[in-house]
């Protein structure tokens, strides 16, 4: 159906006499949401659609199109991940989240926060995938010492409680960072396509937004998971530190790839959040980039593409002749996601060279009626729900370019529309197609699909609102900017 109704709007329909680029555009996303929606092929290769129909169609030219799939984005992207897959490399994601749940101590409650917290903080910095992945084997190898002295009935409820606890805040840490998930790196390029003028959405400023969200909304979904789940005291007998301690003594002692890898992890998070200045109220703080005699050529890219290559020349200590990274592990890179990212990059290109986004927020300014935080709730509750069948990455490339268009119709700060869009993107918690982590969880075959979807709406209803709220009232006091208002960047793209 979805060629049918390419040909059909390419050549029967005009949206805007005059202007057939926005038709055609429109006829490119709907085909691409129809083939991202339902996956029936890969979802990189109907990211690749634009490379083809843009110059054919005359929406764009083929050399401006391919630019769009490499960007400064793209390498952070990148770096980050290096990082991340020399951290799994030598496991030391493993020590870092075993250390946590030794801290945390053996109580049900503590059980269950350190579990979220380990899960939360990897997130943060590496896939959400590959931290479920990583979390499972050792939330399982905890099960399986409860069962051997507790009433399997009573752990049967906590540990639903305990996997649906790995998942979430997985998908919760993730928003935390610019790197902590792929949606949050389309709307840092994708908003600088639509709005070249704009201040850049940096590491740090994105941080200083949505790493408060992310706390309010984890001490909320733990609480909220345990007082669910929690098991009866009367049967629990309790579990000893001793299991996390036995489990981290067996990584052995702090080889020197991991001090080194996390030497290096440690920098790559402090120069991406000091890069630019931070900017408090009055207080100034002058990044570090402004050293050198261009600070605007340095962007959150460079600094992940430097910390990432140094491991590359780093000797190892334990494979005598190979370095702590090697082209075997960087291979290991999702180029799907790449290609994904570009895909949706070109998509947002073509709405706005076309005229597309425009078009769309002119159509949709019947919202003007309804207030601000009634149409941020609405646009925070669609994403949420839409996601729950959907990529969340396609669909945030989907969106963002038709959230600025309308953002410019109704006056609005672009910011205010497309910054809860994008963190809605990560709030699905129902359904195991919603999110991998929900999947790696459902595989284990100890949750069905009515224990997450009964916990899970109410946190998708909990994220909308607790977004909703942070972003109408903390959006200009991050971003410095003066309110709702139009900003001047907006208006002159």
């Amino acid at each position: 159906m979805a060629p049918a109704i390419f040909i059909w709007l390419v050549f029967f329909t005009d949206l805007d006499p005059g202007n057939p680029a926005v038709t055609r555009t429109l006829a490119v996303g709907l085909l691409m949401a129809a083939w991202w929606i339902t996956e029936i092929i890969p979802l990189a290769a109907t990211a690749l659609v634009p490379i083809v129909l843009f110059p054919l169609l005359g929406i764009m030219d083929g050399k401006d199109v391919s630019a769009t799939y490499f960007n400064h984005v793209i390498f952070l992207f990148i770096g980050g991940f290096l990082v991340a897959l020399a951290m799994q490399k030598w496991n030391l994601h493993k020590r870092i989240a075993l250390r946590i749940l030794m801290f945390t101590g053996a109580r049900p409650a503590s059980i269950l926060l350190g579990f979220m917290l380990a899960t939360a903080f990897l997130s943060m910095w590496i896939s959400n995938t590959a931290t479920a992945m990583m979390m499972i084997p050792i939330l399982l190898s905890v099960m399986q010492k409860l069962e051997e002295s507790i009433d399997s009935r009573v752990i049967r409820k906590f540990s639903i409680g305990l996997m649906l606890g790995v998942a979430y805040s997985a998908s919760i840490g993730g928003i935390a960072t610019l790197v902590g998930t792929p949606p949050n790196l389309s709307f840092a390029r994708i908003f600088h396509i639509m709005f070249p003028h704009a201040p850049e959405i940096s590491f740090a400023t994105w941080f200083l937004f949505a790493f408060p969200i992310t706390a309010i909304f984890f001490l909320f979904t733990w609480a909220f998971l345990y007082f669910r789940f929690r098991p009866d005291r009367s049967h629990w007998l309790g579990l000893e530190k001793e299991i996390f301690r036995k489990q981290y003594q067996a990584l052995g002692p702090f080889s020197f790839e991991e001090k080194i890898i996390f030497a290096d992890f440690i920098m790559l998070a402090v120069l991406w959040l000091t890069r630019s200045d931070l900017v408090f109220g009055n207080l100034v703080i002058p990044g570090w980039a402004n050293l050198f005699p261009n600070p605007e050529y340095v962007n959150d890219g460079t600094v992940a593409v430097m910390m990432s290559v140094m491991l590359f020349f780093i000797p190892s200590r334990s494979e005598k002749g190979k370095r702590i990274v090697n082209w075997e592990t960087a291979t290991r890179i999702p180029w799907h996601i790449v290609l994904l990212f570009g895909g949706g990059f070109a998509l947002a290109s073509g709405f706005k060279e076309s005229g597309l986004s425009t078009w769309f927020g002119e159509q949709m300014t019947w919202l003007s009626g309804l207030h601000p935080f009634v149409i941020i709730l609405m646009i925070c509750l669609m994403v949420t729900f839409l996601t729950e069948l959907t990529s969340n990455t396609a669909t945030i490339e989907m969106l963002l370019p038709i959230l600025a268009g309308l953002s410019v119709s109704l006056e609005i700060n672009p910011l205010y529309l497309m910054l809860p869009a994008t963190l809605s993107a990560s709030m699905a918690f129902m359904l195991p197609v919603a999110t991998p982590p929900n999947a790696i969880i459902f595989g284990t075959d100890r949750i069905t699909v009515s224990d997450m979807a009964r916990t899970g709406l109410l946190l998708n209803l909990a994220g909308a609102i607790i977004i909703t709220a942070f972003t109408y009232f903390m959006v200009s006091v991050v971003f410095g900017h003066a309110g709702l208002a139009l900003p001047d960047w907006a208006v002159h793209p």
